[in-house]
């Protein structure tokens, strides 16, 4: 039996407290993060560079008991490494050169695709020789539906009208986009676990936006095939998907795409994922991030209540979404230590 409780549940072992990491524990919130980002040019070069990339993934397991660390990068490395143009923009985030509708996968393929990533798995593989043995290394990716919404806009939308309204009617050229993805995306993360990945989890911060219909084929689909392309390459890899915002629909992604865990947002309640949702796979979530940052005697209730709520079956302690940059580190620390000592 291994060590790394965070392993053991998503094996279906029953734990006397859930394992606990939070999406973008490693970041803005922590003054010593913000420090070392000041030491490159600017945020995919910090991606890029291992010993800050390592650092960075390091910096909250010193603070915190964490049950993970989670690699440090960011999603748009796969367009980036496709041959797309991407940059940050300081207050404004990420900026792409969007593709083109007649012909979206113009200049973009997979000849130099691990080429370019390859300090990113060089960046897992010197984290996972740091890591204490009871701390379990997630890997991860963004699904393609939300890549493809970046991809396509330029950067982030409020509601990525023009990329639906592709999606509608074009789909075939817009499912040649997806269909690239689907293959960089299950490559990159098979390389991810070569590298020293235990455990992978798939982004899909957009699927929310979508219909029925499109999220069964954009969200879905696209997932299943991920999950069977790792599976096949690594058999007992598990892997978490998080398609934020999808409702009840939930049910369906956890249903329809293979993965071993489904990662809940704030909105998801309690009750009706424990019936539906911890009765089929484990449950990842699902505090609040901005109750995270406001604290005080409703953060130790609700955190109370979630880890009853699913005390039932399989669940992993996460947030909703990630930490914000406005979170005091003494909340994290406060529910690290609530969920620990239940």
């Amino acid at each position: 039996m291994t060590e790394k409780k965070l392993l053991q549940v998503l094996d279906g072992a029953r734990t006397e407290t859930p394992p606990v990491w939070m999406m973008r524990q490693a970041g803005r919130y922590l003054p010593e993060y913000r420090e070392l980002r000041r030491r490159a040019e600017n945020f995919l070069d910090f991606c890029y560079t291992p010993p800050l990339a390592v650092e960075a993934a390091l910096q909250p397991l010193r603070r915190y008991d964490f049950s993970a660390a989670i690699l440090f990068s960011d999603i748009l490395v796969v367009p980036d490494a496709l041959g797309q143009r991407v940059w940050f923009e300081e207050g404004a985030g990420p900026k792409l050169d969007p593709v083109g509708r007649s012909d979206p996968l113009a200049g973009l393929g997979l000849d130099n695709f691990h080429q370019h990533l390859g300090n990113v798995y060089e960046a897992v593989s010197w984290l996972r020789a740091r890591l204490p043995a009871d701390v379990a290394l997630i890997g991860f990716a963004g699904a393609p539906w939300t890549v493809a919404a970046y991809m396509a806009e330029g950067g982030s939308s409020r509601d990525y009208a023009d990329v639906r309204g592709w999606a509608y009617n074009d789909s075939e050229k817009f499912q040649a986009l997806i269909d690239l993805l689907v293959e960089a995306t299950a490559a990159y993360l098979i390389r991810q676990v070569d590298a020293g990945a235990e455990v992978l989890q798939l982004f899909d911060s957009w699927a929310g936006l979508l219909s029925e219909a499109q999220f069964r084929r954009w969200s879905v689909d696209p997932a299943r095939r991920i999950v069977e392309a790792v599976k096949a390459a690594h058999p007992h890899i598990p892997v978490i998907g998080f398609p934020r915002g999808a409702g009840v629909l939930y049910a369906d992604y956890a249903g329809g795409t293979g993965i071993d865990a489904v990662s809940l947002d704030a909105s998801v309640p309690l009750g009706w994922a424990a019936e539906h949702l911890q009765s089929q796979t484990v449950v990842q979530g699902n505090l609040d991030n901005l109750l995270l940052a406001a604290g005080g005697e409703a953060l130790d209730e609700e955190v109370g209540r979630i880890v009853e709520a699913f005390a039932g079956g399989p669940h992993i302690f996460n947030l909703g979404h990630g930490i914000i940059p406005a979170t005091p580190p003494e909340h994290v620390g406060r529910v690290v230590d609530l969920v620990t000592r239940a």
